[in-house]
């Protein structure tokens, strides 16, 4: 298939470039006035038929096969004036025009002029506009104008997307209610691997906010993108290089009141043309350093046989974290002539997350029964844990996690003749996450009686009796080093030529070839210490204590004493005379897998104008996925039996339409049929099983699992207004086949797993029923909602004070049915909504700007939904709604310097998890307010 998509568009490129010599081509680029910025998103159009484009994101535009002549071309932008200018095209040439455009529409008799702080939404509009699929759109400009320091943040402005939460910052992207792993996130169009070790989620708050230009949301796609984006694929675009020469530059710090601690940031950027405007260059940097923390308590629920609901396991967990941030970018391109331009780009990512956990647990809770069968007491076991890491110069006495992506990328833009146009682009990108010697110091005393706290559930509080650190002797001693790696080299080839059935009317096919490679690899280790000759309980090391002061979650809850970070971090574990070491396998060697992926992929796409107002993308795309996977099989947690080894291969067909309706100049109607897909996660692939006998359980990968498929139907109505704005609102649907889950069978015999695993030692004694849990394709599910945004600056109010009132606010309902799933006993699950699927998502910002000073409150809501689907409905874990306060100034001091101050998080709203209902607190975490202050030049 491949080969014959290759041989057709070799055969297109020749035939185009025999015949192609009589007409001409009109080039140019549109910057605002001063030249210094690209207006991307520009319409141009030509005043002869329905000839027109769109500038792309550094400003250039062309017309291929324009009749030899003179012509009128006019430039229209949304916030600027309209302009136009003469141009002759002469046969075989290439003829090139600039434009220049003055801030400010067009009102009637007035002109309202667009200053800087509506610069940023005018280019985002814009390319909204102007995009053939469904988009969001935000420019840098805009993400300044709210305090979002990592393009998670950043991203949950944005209609129909929510984010969850690490440790107060918005990490895992959710698009229309799609989990993540239904999404893709892109640099440059180029994919960015994963530094997650079992599946395929990028992490948004790696990436600093300031280190992006544009950000890009595509909820339809085309034939020319990849498929494996169902809820929408983000593209992170990074800065092109400048007009001339710029230089900015970022300096603040900051306050976290949870701990009491400071935060820094810095950033600057730097670009420039060189050689008679031929060569560019940008290179930026970012640094960004947070020392924070929260406080949590957790609770894992069970229900008796009698139906008594209790507490079998709490936590009170103390985090203290710091993280660094460093990025930097370059970029350049070369322009040899106005038919040929190479592009490079590299932009490199890396965080250090520290982190110190002092955790007391109450685990192993059992119940004490009367003879009535009525609970009248509690027995289980406390549990004093240190996490941390070893005192070096990298680690510092805390759990280490070092992440680093970074991506290079080389393309080319080409005019081969007046009718054809070529562009290519290699890519290789790495992702990396690196945790060396994280240990976990833990002190235990069993037996004890636990008092359980139960009048309100939202809060469960236990306690136990009898609590002395002499009496907890240590339990573990352990150190691990983890490591995950992914790569991905990617190379595309694209032509492009007219190409209409309508006289008079613009048509064009595009098409290419698409070729992924990827490798991921997680090879954990884990060893456990004894001490030779040393500390036996808690009261023989030197402790830490926490107490309950200022604890979020309430003075109740007390912490308590720990072992040291300082002490743990200090032991020398490689000493063979203070400690005995002895390898864990059951703590890695399930985990470890290998896994390639190769996905070769090649498109038709064609677009037709069927009149002056109506447009249409036609098109498929074909992709072959070849994956080669390699998981242990691993006796009772700790012996490896041996290597699994699977291969397979599967090829999708995924055609699309999609239609545009320019019904006024300031109103646009789209709809759109589409296919997607999504790969299962890599860990989810990996053929491993694990027999654990002690706990009658096992756990397996399901090489056999099918990649879920996606039938997606749009309608969007977008109205643009003059001053700069949008309301919007639209209407979407999802069929996805082949979802998948999580199945967990309580009640698996050594039938089953002959027949599931027929090659293999059977672990099940006959007679025993085990619990076996494995990734599992369901039914299909139905996804359908609306979404409806509004910007808008006020500028139709009554004086000049409130004139400069302005709202930006969206709002997105998505539900969800999903068919196909079992509950324990075998028996369909009703009512059962898609996991991580958000019903009701809103933002919301007030602003008020005039040339010097700008103030912003903004607001973001998530409602609760599933996050993952139990054995039964009172195993279901839920993610509670959210809601989110904060707020922005900034004041202009000169041209070209700003004072800003922030908050995040005014409201501390907490993340929370429950089981099964609302009430029934599963996890809850504090992380409080954020304040930051800084100064930013701009020249």
């Amino acid at each position: 298939m491949m080969k014959n998509l290759l041989l057709v568009v070799t055969f297109l490129a020749i035939g185009f470039t025999g015949f192609a010599q009589k007409n001409g081509v009109i080039s140019g680029k549109i910057t605002d006035l001063d030249g210094n910025f690209s207006l991307p998103g520009a319409t141009i159009k030509l005043n002869v038929g329905n000839k027109y484009t769109v500038s792309d994101q550094i400003g250039d535009f062309e017309f291929l096969n324009v009749p030899a002549g003179n012509y009128t071309v006019e430039v229209l932008y949304i916030g600027y004036q309209t302009q136009t200018q003469e141009i002759s095209v002469e046969e075989g040439k290439t003829a090139v025009i600039n434009f220049k455009l003055s801030s400010g529409s067009e009102n009637l008799s007035e002109v309202v002029v667009i200053g800087d702080r509506m610069k940023g939404q005018t280019k985002a509009l814009n390319q909204q506009k102007n995009n053939r699929n469904i988009t969001n759109v935000i420019s840098s400009d805009q993400v300044g104008r709210f305090p979002d320091s990592n393009i998670g943040d950043a991203l949950k402005r944005v209609p129909g997307i929510t984010m969850q939460n690490d440790q107060g910052e918005a990490r895992n992207i959710i698009v229309r209610g799609l989990a993540p792993t239904l999404n893709s996130v892109t640099i440059n169009g180029d994919r960015i691997p994963s530094a997650e070790g079992d599946n395929r989620n990028v992490q948004m708050d790696l990436i600093p906010s300031d280190m992006i230009s544009t950000i890009e949301v595509n909820k339809t796609l085309t034939p020319d993108m990849d498929a494996d984006a169902i809820g929408g694929s983000v593209n992170l675009i990074t800065r092109a290089t400048p007009n001339g020469e710029r230089i900015s530059a970022t300096l603040s710090g900051g306050y976290n009141p949870i701990r009491e601690k400071a935060l820094y940031t810095g950033g600057f950027v730097y670009g420039n043309r060189f050689l008679d405007n031929k060569f560019g260059v940008v290179v930026s940097g970012s640094y960004n350093n947070n020392d924070f923390g929260s406080d949590n308590i957790e609770a894992a629920w069970v229900k008796d046989d009698f139906g008594n609901v209790y507490v079998e396991e709490s936590d009170i967990r103390k985090y203290d974290v710091q993280r660094i941030r460093r990025s930097a970018s370059l970029a350049f391109d070369y322009k040899f002539n106005s038919n040929n331009t190479i592009f490079a780009s590299a932009i490199y990512n890396w965080r250090d997350d520290r982190e110190n956990r002092f955790k007391t647990s109450y685990t192993d809770i059992e119940a004490q029964y009367d003879a009535n069968d009525r609970i009248i007491g509690y027995e289980g076991t406390l549990v004093k844990e240190t996490k941390g890491g070893v005192d070096n110069n990298k680690n510092k006495n805390r759990r280490l996690e070092d992440q680093r992506v970074q991506n290079y990328s080389l393309r080319g833009e080409h005019l081969l003749t007046p009718k054809l146009d070529l562009d290519w682009s290699m890519n290789y990108a790495t992702a990396r996450e690196y945790r060396p010697e994280e240990r976990y110091l833990e002190f235990e005393q069993e037996g004890l009686s636990m008092l359980e706290d139960l009048s309100d559930t939202k809060y469960p509080f236990i306690t136990a009796i009898g609590e002395d650190p002499a009496g907890l002797e240590l339990s573990n001693l352990s150190q691990n080093t983890d490591e995950t790696k992914e790569s991905e080299f990617g190379a595309k080839i694209n032509i492009r030529f007219p190409f209409s059935i309508m006289p008079d009317q613009k048509g064009r096919i595009r098409t290419g070839l698409r070729v992924r490679l990827k490798d991921k690899e997680r090879n954990n280790v884990f060893y456990a210490y004894e001490p030779i000759d040393g500390f036996e309980t808690l009261a023989d090391v030197p402790t830490s204590f926490f107490g309950s002061e200022n604890f979020n979650p309430g003075v109740k809850y007390v912490p308590g004493v720990f072992a040291s970070a300082n002490f743990l971090g200090g032991l020398n574990l490689n000493n063979d005379g203070l400690f005995e070491r002895e390898i864990d396998p059951s703590e890695f060697l399930a985990e470890n897998y290998k896994a390639k992926e190769n996905i070769f992929a090649g498109y038709v796409r064609w677009d037709q104008d069927l009149s002056t107002k109506l447009s249409m993308i036609a098109g498929f795309r074909i992709e072959n996925t070849q994956i080669d996977y390699t998981g242990n099989r691993v006796l009772d947690e700790e012996e490896l039996e041996g290597q699994i080894t699977t291969t397979n291969s599967y090829t999708n067909v995924l055609p699309s339409v999609s239609f545009k309706y320019d019904a006024s100049e300031s109103l646009v109607l789209r709809a759109a049929l589409t296919t997607a897909l999504a790969r299962p996660d890599y860990y989810a692939l990996a053929p491993f099983v694990n027999n654990i006998a002690s706990d009658s359980e096992i756990f397996a990968g399901n090489p056999n699992l099918d990649a879920t498929l996606a039938y997606n139907a749009d309608f969007m109505v977008e109205n643009y207004f003059k001053s700069v704005g949008l309301l919007s609102g639209g209407i979407f649907y999802k069929r996805l086949n082949d979802f998948i889950y999580t199945y967990s069978d309580p009640a698996y015999t050594t039938d089953e797993f002959a027949n599931d695993f027929p090659n293999q030692a059977n672990p099940i004694p006959a007679g025993e029923n085990w619990t076996f849990t494995q990734s599992r394709n369901g039914d299909k599910v139905d996804v359908y909602g609306f979404e409806v945004a509004l910007q808008r600056q006020l500028d139709f109010l009554p004086g000049k004070f409130l004139k400069n009132f302005g709202i930006y606010v969206n709002y997105t309902f998505t539900e969800s049915k999903a068919f196909g799933i079992s509950d324990e006993d075998g028996n369909p699950r009703a009512d059962v909504s898609l996991p991580k699927t958000a019903p009701h998502t809103f933002n919301g910002s007030l602003f008020w700007e005039n040339k010097r000073f700008s103030a912003r409150i903004s607001t973001n809501f998530t409602s609760d939904y599933l996050d993952e689907l139990g054995s039964e409905a009172f195993e279901d874990s839920y993610y509670d709604k959210q809601f989110f306060v904060d707020a922005n100034a900034s004041y202009k001091i000169t041209k070209n310097l700003r004072l800003f101050v922030e908050g995040n998080n005014l409201s501390n709203q907490p993340l929370r998890y429950y089981q099964g209902i609302s009430s029934r607190t599963k996890q809850l975490e504090f992380y409080q307010a954020r304040y930051n202050f800084g100064v930013k030049f701009d020249f």
